[in-house]
């Protein structure tokens, strides 16, 4: 059983909704990285989301290219991010990691290396926002050699059919963003995530997750009600962003806010 399918069925027996928490690596420096996630662990997420730095991220609103941008600067690199999984391992074996970003540096580093090197350093899940299934055989061939789940992502406009052929191929869970636009946006539509996440539930029987436009511990337990994961981005590495020059800073304010999540979701 894969770490994603452990942590997700664990959660389901305590009738909890998983806390999916992003930030992207080496932001605002790399020797932070590992020790947030740890601090992020501890205060109640359930799930690591660890993002590929990336010089173009299409997805992204103006917070998360910021946080791209400052770990470029540090030259964090994919086998940077692999390297701090392995160092976040040999504290912690059982807390699922999914790294997101997108294709062209997994392109780079190959395929096949780069799902040996992932599954040597201890991922569990991979999101590239811009690989469509149609496009993704040849990666997915190698990443179920190696038991790492690829996990897609459905938009407010998919339609059914688009839903069933990304179901067919997704595993660990479903990523259901939330609304039409990047990262960061707060205009989420509650009523529309509980009649998406419904209509995506007769295509497939693995966990919906729900990202996008969920800021803070009412949001995140209105979307708890009705999906299997709750995904937290923007507005954690804002508070990377306002307290870059202070770690402690850093861990305080994140802890402080997956708590008051954690809390409501369990609520």
């Amino acid at each position: 059983m894969s770490r994603l399918q452990a942590r997700f069925e664990a959660l389901k027996a305590e009738n909890k909704t998983a806390l999916v928490t992003f930030i992207t690596a080496g932001d605002p420096q790399p020797s932070v990285s590992v020790n947030l996630l740890h601090d992020m662990v501890a205060a109640g997420a359930s799930i690591l989301e660890l993002g590929i730095p990336f010089s173009d991220p299409m997805a992204e609103g103006p917070v998360i290219q910021a946080a791209c941008e400052r770990a470029l600067e540090h030259n964090v690199s994919l086998n940077d991010v692999l390297g701090m999984v392995k160092e976040f391992r040999s504290k912690d074996a059982d807390t699922p990691i999914v790294l997101m970003g997108y294709t062209n540096p997994v392109e780079v580093m190959g395929y096949k290396h780069f799902a040996e090197a992932a599954a040597e350093a201890g991922v569990d899940g991979l999101i590239l926002v811009d690989l469509p299934p149609e496009e993704g055989e040849d990666l997915l061939t190698e990443l179920k050699a190696k038991q790492i789940d690829m996990i897609f992502l459905l938009a407010p406009t998919s339609t059914d059919e688009r839903m069933k052929i990304i179901c067919d191929q997704a595993s660990g869970f479903v990523y259901y963003v939330s609304l039409k636009g990047v990262t960061g946006a707060a205009n989420l539509d509650v009523d529309s995530v509980v009649e998406k996440v419904a209509q995506i539930r007769t295509h497939t029987s693995i966990p919906v997750g729900v990202g996008f436009g969920i800021s803070d511990a009412q949001s995140a337990a209105q979307v708890a009600a009705v999906a299997d994961a709750v995904v937290v981005g923007s507005a954690i590495v804002s508070r990377i962003a306002d307290n870059a020059n202070d770690p402690k800073k850093i861990s305080q304010q994140v802890c402080e806010l997956l708590t008051s999540m954690r809390k409501a979701m369990d609520q």
